[in-house]
C-alpha cells in the first residue's frame, strides 16, 4: 500500500488517472505490480499453477523514496511471471517506465567510488528534448516465444517458470503477448506430441519463430538424439498438418525439415522491406515497434525536428555517408540505406553479417558494404590506416564520407572508448535497449554533442523494460 501510494504521487499521469479514490487506488496497485513484476490472481491470467507457489519474495523492478536522483532510487530485483496483458492500464504503465528512462539524465549526487573510479563526480542533467512515444499494439505483439514442455504422466503441457517458485511449471495453456499464429499453433503443438510418442519423448523444450504474414517455425529440443528415420518420418508428417518448418535439435545434432530461418515482411514508410530471420539468431521481438523504429531512424537522416517522421516516404539521397556499428542482420542498414549516398556496417558476429548480406541483396540495397570489424580495429582502420583481410571487398575507406554514425549496442551501451570515436561524427543516431547506459554514454559525449530527439519505443509491453532512441548533435555545427 504505501508503494502504491507512492508511486501514484510520483507518475502526474496516474495522479491524473481514475475519477475515484477506488478507481485511482487499483491503477496504482496495478502498476506497483507492473513495476515490482508481482503478478496478483485475477481474471484472464491465461496461466495455471498446478502447486502452490513458495512464499511471495522480492521481484522485478520497483520504485522507492530514498537519497538519489530527485529523491528516487531505481532497484532492479528479479522479475516475476506474467504473461497478462493490460489494454485498460497500457498507457499509464508506459508513462512510468518513460518518466524512469528520463530519470537517468537527471542531475544526481556522485555514486559510490568504485576501484576503477574512486572519485567519482556528481551526474550532471542532459537536457531532453519531448518524448517521441511509440506505442506498441496492446495484445498479440511478440513474434517469438520459448516454452519448456512439462510431461505429467501421459499429459503433456507447455510451461514457463515463477523466478519465486523455479522447480513448479506453471501450465501457459495461452500467450495473449505473442502473435496470433503462436496461439493458434500452441494448442495444435500439444495435440501433436500428444498423438506420437516418439515426437513426445525427452522433449524439453519448445521455441515459436513467427512472422507478420504468418510464417512460422517450431524448434524442439530434446534430452535425446532426433537423428533417426522414426523421428524424422513423423516429425515430417506432423509439419505437413501444422503447415509449418520443424527444427529437432539434441547434442550435436540438428534436423532441418522445410527451412532453417522464416521470411519477414515489414513495410516502413510506405516501402515493404524483406528480411531473413534465423532460427536461432537474433530478431526484434516486436515487429510493428520495429517498423516504427525504423521509420524513427530514417527521419533522423534527415530532419533535427520529431515532425519528420513520416516525412522520409520518398527521401531524397544524401550526399554523404553513412557508419553502422552493431549492424547486426542488417534490421537498421537495408532501412537506412536508401537515405545516404553509401553505407558502411560493421558486425562482429561471423553468422549475422552473413545474414545481413542475403537481407541487402533481397531489398537491392546496392550502395552497403559489410565488414566483420570491431568498433576497435575499425578505428585503426580509419586513423591508422591499419589493413584488415576482412576489408578486401569493402570500398577503400578514404573514399566515404562519414558523417553520420548509427549504434545499436548491447545493454552495457559503448563505453568511453566507442563514445569517444563516435564523438567525431556531426550526428549519432543511437538506438538503445537500456536507457541507463543511454545517459552515462550522453554524459560523456556532452561535451561536443547534444541530444536534438529523444524517442521511446515500446517494444515490450507489461515489462518494465523499455527502447529508446537518441539523436545526438554535434554543437556548433
Amino acid at each position: 500500500g504505501q508503494r502504491a501510494a507512492t508511486v501514484g504521487r510520483r507518475s502526474s499521469a496516474i495522479a491524473a488517472m481514475g475519477s475515484t479514490a477506488r478507481a485511482s487506488h487499483a491503477l496504482c496497485a496495478r502498476t506497483c505490480r507492473f513495476l515490482s513484476g508481482r503478478t496478483a490472481s485475477r481474471p484472464g491470467l491465461s496461466t495455471r499453477r498446478p502447486a502452490a507457489a513458495a512464499a511471495e519474495r522480492a521481484g522485478g523492478s520497483s520504485a522507492h523514496r530514498g537519497p538519489g536522483r530527485r529523491g528516487w532510487q531505481w532497484r532492479a530485483v528479479r522479475a516475476r511471471l506474467d504473461v497478462a496483458v493490460r489494454p485498460d492500464t497500457y498507457r499509464q504503465e508506459l508513462d512510468v517506465k518513460i518518466e524512469r528512462a528520463r530519470s537517468h539524465f537527471a542531475a544526481a549526487p556522485a555514486p559510490a567510488p568504485t576501484p576503477e573510479v574512486p572519485h567519482p563526480k556528481p551526474l550532471e542533467e542532459i537536457h531532453l528534448p519531448p518524448t517521441e512515444v511509440h506505442e506498441s499494439a496492446r495484445s498479440n505483439f511478440r513474434m517469438r516465444a520459448e516454452f519448456r514442455v512439462w510431461h505429467d504422466g501421459d499429459r503433456s503441457y507447455l510451461a514457463m517458470f515463477d523466478s519465486d517458485d523455479p522447480k513448479t511449471p506453471i501450465e501457459v495453456p495461452s500467450f495473449p503477448m505473442g502473435s496470433e499464429k503462436i496461439n493458434e499453433l500452441m494448442p495444435a503443438f500439444i495435440e501433436e506430441i500428444g498423438r506420437s510418442e516418439v515426437i513426445r519423448r525427452k522433449l524439453f523444450q519448445v521455441n515459436f519463430l513467427t512472422t507478420m504474414k504468418g510464417d512460422a517455425l517450431i524448434s524442439m529440443l530434446y534430452h535425446k538424439p532426433v537423428k533417426t528415420d522414426e523421428w524424422e518420418r513423423e516429425a515430417e508428417e506432423m509439419r505437413q498438418r501444422l503447415g509449418v518448418s520443424i527444427i529437432g535439435r539434441s547434442r550435436k545434432q540438428k534436423v532441418v525439415l522445410g527451412n532453417d530461418y522464416v521470411m519477414e515482411e515489414i513495410e516502413v514508410d510506405g516501402r515493404v522491406l524483406t528480411y531473413k530471420q534465423l532460427e536461432g539468431g537474433f530478431t526484434q521481438p516486436n515487429a510493428g515497434i520495429s517498423a516504427k523504429m525504423l521509420e524513427w531512424a530514417r527521419s533522423t537522416a534527415v530532419s533535427d525536428s520529431a515532425d519528420a517522421v513520416g516525412e522520409a516516404t520518398a527521401p531524397a539521397r544524401r550526399n554523404d555517408d553513412l557508419l553502422e556499428l552493431y549492424c547486426g542482420n542488417g534490421n537498421f542498414t537495408i532501412a537506412m540505406a536508401p537515405m545516404f549516398r553509401a553505407v558502411l556496417a560493421t558486425e562482429v558476429s561471423k553468422v549475422s553479417v552473413a545474414a545481413a548480406k542475403l537481407n541487402a541483396v533481397a531489398n537491392d540495397a546496392g550502395n552497403v558494404a559489410f565488414a566483420r570489424l570491431s568498433s576497435e580495429e575499425l578505428t585503426l582502420a580509419l586513423d591508422q590506416g591499419k589493413r584488415f583481410s576482412r576489408l578486401d571487398d569493402v570500398p577503400p575507406l578514404e573514399s566515404y564520407d562519414l558523417r553520420t554514425v548509427l549504434v545499436d549496442p548491447p545493454r552495457a551501451g559503448m563505453g568511453e572508448e566507442v563514445s569517444e570515436f563516435v564523438s567525431r561524427f556531426d550526428r549519432i543516431v543511437y538506438i538503445s535497449c537500456n536507457p541507463e547506459t543511454l545517459a552515462a554514454d550522453a554524459r560523456t559525449l556532452r561535451e561536443t554533442h547534444e541530444v536534438a530527439r529523444f524517442a521511446a519505443f515500446d517494444q515490450f509491453p507489461y515489462t518494465p523494460h523499455l527502447e529508446c532512441g537518441a539523436l545526438l548533435v554535434a554543437k556548433g555545427r
